[in-house]
């Protein structure tokens, strides 16, 4: 399968994913590359020094739905760790990491997860996963706007209050060649 042949709807969803957790950065903005890239860099080369140490990052179950996005550390089986959870309402952004392509991230809004990050003097933060392929992320990249789709539809629908977010399907190479240019896509 190949990038433009991805089609992920909110009837295929959930979707699970197996994935490595880089960790969590403060970030300045909503959503953009530009608000994730220096994050994105940083959570990288603290990864690479993980494992230079003999460490492992942690493993995680990961779950796309249509409420969001669930995830569980399964590193330790004999610990049971609780899952984290962000609503689809608080996840500003997601998107396929331009330079690490196997790198997935999303923004969220930490003012109402105030359990995740309860001093932030910064509202949002980003997580980032590092995918077994390239295209893991991009399957990971669509099905987080599968439920970006259906949430808005459950907005208009039921005549909430719409609140902004942005998913970039744009593949690595087309990101860089609009690398200047941010969307709203």
């Amino acid at each position: 399968m190949t990038d433009t042949e991805i089609q992920i709807s909110a009837k295929d969803l959930p979707k699970k994913f197996h994935v490595k957790y880089l960790g969590t950065h403060p970030v300045k903005g909503l959503y953009g590359m530009k608000n994730t890239r220096k994050p994105v860099d940083s959570l990288v080369t603290q990864a690479k020094s993980i494992g230079e140490k003999g460490q492992i990052l942690p493993l995680l179950d990961l779950e796309v739905n249509v409420e969001g996005i669930k995830f569980v550390d399964i590193t330790n089986k004999k610990h049971k760790s609780d899952p984290v959870q962000f609503g689809v309402d608080v996840i500003s952004y997601g998107v396929q990491d331009l330079i690490y392509t196997r790198v997935f991230t999303i923004i969220v809004l930490t003012s109402t997860c105030e359990t995740i990050n309860p001093k932030a003097e910064i509202p949002f933060v980003c997580h980032t996963f590092l995918c077994n392929s390239r295209q893991e992320a991009r399957e990971l990249t669509f099905s987080l706007a599968a439920a970006f789709q259906d949430y808005g539809a459950r907005v208009k629908r039921d005549n909430l209050p719409a609140k902004k977010f942005a998913i970039d399907l744009r593949t690595p190479e087309e990101q860089a060649d609009d690398e200047d240019i941010e969307t709203d896509a």
